[in-house]
């Protein structure tokens, strides 16, 4: 399947998720999805899915949440997970052949600017819906999305200093290069929904009401339970640390490595790496209709 065009109002993030984000992420993937599964699957506790619902997943990269989602639809339900990176969504095909759900399928599209048609019953997330370049035109589009009545949930990132597992490595690493822009509370990147004001903001406008913004705190085990040395492998491939390695030109860096396995000692358990992550479980439903679809069709 042809890639997106790298055009349109997130060509920028459309070719970071496919050429450096989203093969790191294929490679990772299990590790990731051991790490950040838990949260994921409180926002659906949350969500109170019921058998039969049509759902969109958002940012579903390589399928994992999209399946969980099928599950709890059973086989009377519908998932559809859309995302904009090419490779991560080979891996979610993959995965869903293997398990040989019902209705699940995936859409390679911007769900900023992607014509939706209005049958879906919940709109959901795991830390996909942080990196649009205007959320309010994105969001404004998932909208139409849904039909009469139907919510929004997903799960994203409260500001870095919150959440030790990406500030600790980070700031052992930044005794040696500097921080990465991402660090932006109004760009695109994992922390441009950490202001509560600004997601309930951002909703309201977009056409939800009875918007809740719920703090979730949960120690994780940070690179799925590698033991130390392959947690700072991982912590130097994704996440904060690693872009800061990336913008700063260094591919690898012995003097980061080691103020990162410092850093995280402490954490060390047997059952791995185990550090404080902050998220919001943000819930809405649909209200008043949405404005006119940005951006025309796909």
């Amino acid at each position: 399947m042809p890639r997106l065009d790298y055009a349109g109002p997130n060509a920028q993030q459309i070719e970071y998720w496919n050429d450096q984000a989203g093969p790191k992420w294929v490679a990772l993937q299990t590790l990731i999805d051991e790490q950040i599964g838990p949260l994921g699957r409180r926002a659906m506790d949350r969500a109170a899915i019921v058998p039969g619902e049509r759902i969109l997943d958002v940012g579903c990269g390589c399928g994992h949440t999209t399946l969980e989602l099928a599950r709890r639809t059973r086989a009377t339900g519908a998932v559809t997970g859309i995302d904009i990176s090419s490779v991560m969504l080979e891996r979610a095909r993959v995965l869903a052949r293997d398990v040989a759900l019902g209705a699940v399928d995936f859409v390679e599209a911007d769900a900023q600017t992607h014509a939706f048609s209005s049958d879906y019953d919940l709109l959901f997330s795991r830390f996909g819906v942080m990196f649009f370049t205007d959320p309010d035109a994105a969001f404004t589009n998932l909208r139409t999305a849904l039909g009469p009545g139907g919510r929004l949930v997903f799960v994203c990132w409260r500001a870095l200093p919150e959440n030790p597992w990406m500030f600790v490595p980070l700031g052992a690493a930044m005794q040696h290069i500097p921080p990465p822009s991402m660090l932006d509370p109004n760009a695109p990147g994992p922390f441009s929904f950490a202001d509560p004001e600004r997601v309930r903001g951002i909703l309201s406008r977009a056409g939800f009401s009875a918007v809740t913004v719920e703090p979730l705190d949960e120690t994780l085990t940070v690179g799925g339970g590698a033991d130390l040395d392959r947690t700072v492998d991982f912590l130097l491939q994704m996440g904060p640390t690693a872009a800061a390695l990336r913008e700063a030109g260094v591919a690898t860096s012995s003097l980061v490595a080691n103020a990162v396995r410092e850093a995280l000692r402490p954490f060390e358990t047997a059952a791995g790496i185990r550090m404080g992550s902050a998220s919001w479980i943000v819930t809405a439903r649909a209200s008043k209709l949405a404005r006119s679809r940005p951006g025309g069709g796909a």
